[in-house]
């Protein structure tokens, strides 16, 4: 491995990424990272600054109602990669039998970033690989999950069924005809 590709690293060796990004969750230069390079000005505690976005800490440990409040209020502001950020943490550190919930939530997550991003093959990809993943989980535990369709307030139904028919949609007509609020859906269900 190049030295210039090191990546960040804590004291106990494990790969951090303490490299500033962008809006999008695009690596930004970090020499170069001058004002005005931040995409998402006005988004963030760093928007503006070039430092770039405000990042998820990488050591994130979040209640299961937690985590599916911050995501949904991640993905309601048009901000999928930092979700994905929050939902892979949950992956990560929840219980081993909500692993496929939160790994196929945070597919779901990198699906609505690659949209942004303009890349309709990945999104299309992510979105199908991450609704098949919390199908997966619903099919194994039905009866094992006292939450039902809708563990930790997440909305599940409603939110397969728009991921399924946004990547249906990327995949027949492409991302020009997309409107920005479609790739803002909610995670929970609405109060009110």
């Amino acid at each position: 491995m190049r030295p210039d590709r090191d990546r960040d690293r804590d004291p106990g060796g494990r790969p951090r990424n303490a490299r500033p990004r962008d809006a999008l969750g695009r690596p930004l230069d970090r020499a170069g990272a001058g004002p005005g390079t931040a995409a998402g000005a006005g988004v963030g505690a760093g928007a503006g600054t070039g430092l770039g976005e405000d990042r998820i800490p990488d050591d994130l440990r979040l209640a299961g109602p937690d985590a599916a409040r911050l995501a949904d209020e991640l993905l309601r502001a048009g901000r999928p990669f930092h979700a994905h950020e929050v939902l892979e943490a949950s992956w990560k550190t929840g219980p081993a039998g909500e692993r496929d919930l939160w790994q196929g939530l945070a597919q779901v997550a990198v699906g609505l970033t690659h949209a942004q991003r303009g890349n309709a093959r990945g999104a299309v990809a992510l979105l199908s690989r991450g609704v098949q993943r919390v199908r997966a989980y619903q099919a194994a535990s039905p009866a094992a999950s006292p939450m039902g369709d809708r563990p930790y307030g997440i909305d599940l139904a409603a939110f397969l069924a728009a991921s399924d028919d946004l990547a249906a949609r990327i995949n027949r007509d492409g991302l020009a005809g997309i409107p920005a609020a479609d790739l803002r859906p909610g995670l929970t269900v609405s109060e009110g």
